[in-house]
């Protein structure tokens, strides 16, 4: 494994890294078996920590969410020794009482994704991680506490984010549908991010940026891409505050503060070890190789 560069990653928008309190940056490019990140990741000293700020959709937002390269930017980011992933992404609420420019720690996920890989294991070795709990709750109750203590925006603990394909928004009978299941916010990024997190080992948390009401208020203008844009980059200096006071926060040791996610694949592998080749281990070192 590559020598710790960072133990804080941060995926969001390139607005994100603009941050007056970041000193000692540099750029570095990340090659991965499952091909090039996003874009090249920033490293940064933030509040004494050393952090890495990957762009999730390319510098001029370049992807869309169907293709971002999950796999390579987490693979990148493990490479790099993260721990911690706090994840910046827009959403639309489907709550009447949570309202744009509010921001939400979600708890859980519901996956309208069709067309994204969800797993590093595609091949030669059975990979079963236990995902009850999707963002990690150490990491996301220290995400919500720094937040709360700043007082910067309405915070919202905790929350079902349903993850969409995209790259349209929601018809107005889908939007219906999801609040009557009982979803409270509506996105297109934290699918696949979070699953592969997981397969990762890597807490991982988001601060989910309400932008708008989706399409399903009578009395509010339907999502735009204007609208979105407007109100994220009015959240993003609440994220940058949020990101500088969670970053002294951070555990040294996981297990200790109660997370499980350092050893969530420990019980995971499933293909007998005798059948899984050199070629496999080679591959999946940077994951798997404490267990095989």
């Amino acid at each position: 494994m590559t020598k710790q560069q960072a133990r804080l990653g941060v995926i969001g928008g390139s607005g994100l890294y603009q941050m007056a309190e970041m000193t000692d940056s540099e750029e570095v490019r990340v090659a991965t078996p499952f091909g090039d990140p996003s874009d090249a990741i920033l490293l940064g000293t933030v509040a004494g920590e050393r952090v890495a700020f990957l762009p999730r959709h390319g510098r001029g937002h370049r992807l869309s969410p169907t293709h971002i390269p999950a796999q390579a930017n987490i693979w990148a980011l493990k490479s790099l020794g993260v721990e911690f992933v706090l994840a910046v992404s827009a959403v639309g609420s489907l709550r009447e009482d949570i309202a744009p420019l509010d921001l939400v720690i979600p708890d859980q996920i519901f996956d309208r994704t069709r067309s994204r890989t969800n797993t590093f294991f595609e091949r030669d070795v059975v990979v079963h991680a236990a995902f009850a709990e999707p963002f990690c709750p150490v990491l996301s109750g220290m995400v919500a506490d720094a937040a709360e203590a700043l007082g910067v925006a309405r915070i919202h603990r905790g929350g079902t984010y349903v993850c969409m394909e995209g790259p349209l928004f929601s018809t107005k009978a889908e939007s219906r549908l999801y609040r009557q299941w009982g979803m409270d916010v509506i996105g297109m990024t934290a699918l696949p991010e979070a699953k592969l997190a997981r397969e990762a080992e890597l807490c991982y948390a988001t601060i989910a940026c309400v932008t708008d009401y989706d399409c399903w208020h009578e009395s509010e203008a339907s999502v735009s891409v204007d609208l979105v844009v407007a109100n994220l980059v009015k959240n993003v200096a609440n994220a940058q505050a949020i990101i500088c006071a969670t970053a002294p926060r951070l555990p040294q040791d996981r297990a200790a503060a109660g997370c499980g996610c350092a050893a969530a694949l420990a019980n995971a592998v499933i293909t007998d070890r005798a059948l899984v080749s050199p070629e496999a281990r080679e591959r999946y070192a940077l994951l798997l190789g404490k267990y095989l």
